[in-house]
């Protein structure tokens, strides 16, 4: 097909304590658990999700998707698992990737609950920042994060990310329209690829 890469790419990389690869289909049960387990928590910070997500049912549909997006490079999901990759702890999505002038994504993520302030988030970003800027080659990465969620604020700092503007009622969130706070990361080493 034209345009379409014939397979997934399959990246797994590992860090200290971490492993942090792209979801696969065989993931729905572990990303329903993810989801069911840290429902009530994740709530105030995402869409408002259907029962599906809980369910490794509702997950198969969406990873088959996800799957053809992977295929396509247009987004890379990855989850933040364990050593032994028997638990979710998170996930990493890099989504509307486009290439051309402007090499650019943006990141969204959620991190379990009883892994809050550990350090564990920005562990797995470096890893998947590093591969989506020199094996994805994205010049630019961006994260948007509400106001009141000083915590997500702080890691984008950590990792490098620049304040760029406050956009109102950006995104609904919860059931409400919620301003965000707009940050980039750019990759200055990056360099055009150079074709034989």
């Amino acid at each position: 097909m034209f345009g379409y890469r014939s397979a997934a790419p399959r990246v797994r990389l590992t860090t200290d304590r971490l492993v942090v690869r792209l979801v696969h289909e065989r993931d729905a049960w572990r990303l329903a658990d993810y989801y069911a387990e840290n429902r009530a928590f994740l709530k105030p910070w995402e869409p408002v999700r259907d029962e599906s997500h809980c369910y490794p049912s509702g997950w198969q549909a969406r990873l088959s998707m996800i799957t053809d997006m992977h295929k396509q490079g247009s987004a890379f999901y990855f989850i933040v698992m364990d050593p032994e990759e028997k638990e979710v702890r998170g996930v990493a999505n890099f989504s509307n990737v486009l290439r051309g002038s402007f090499h650019a994504c943006y990141l969204g993520y959620s991190l379990g609950e009883k892994w809050q302030g550990q350090g564990v988030m920005f562990e797995a970003l470096q890893s998947a920042i590093r591969y989506m800027q020199r094996q994805q080659r994205m010049h630019r990465i961006m994260a948007n994060y509400m106001p009141h969620n000083q915590r997500s604020g702080n890691l984008l700092a950590r990792l490098g990310f620049e304040k760029e503007g406050y956009a109102k009622d950006y995104l609904l969130i919860d059931g409400q329209w919620q301003d965000h706070v707009l940050t980039a990361l750019t990759w200055r080493e990056w360099t055009p690829e150079r074709r034989g």
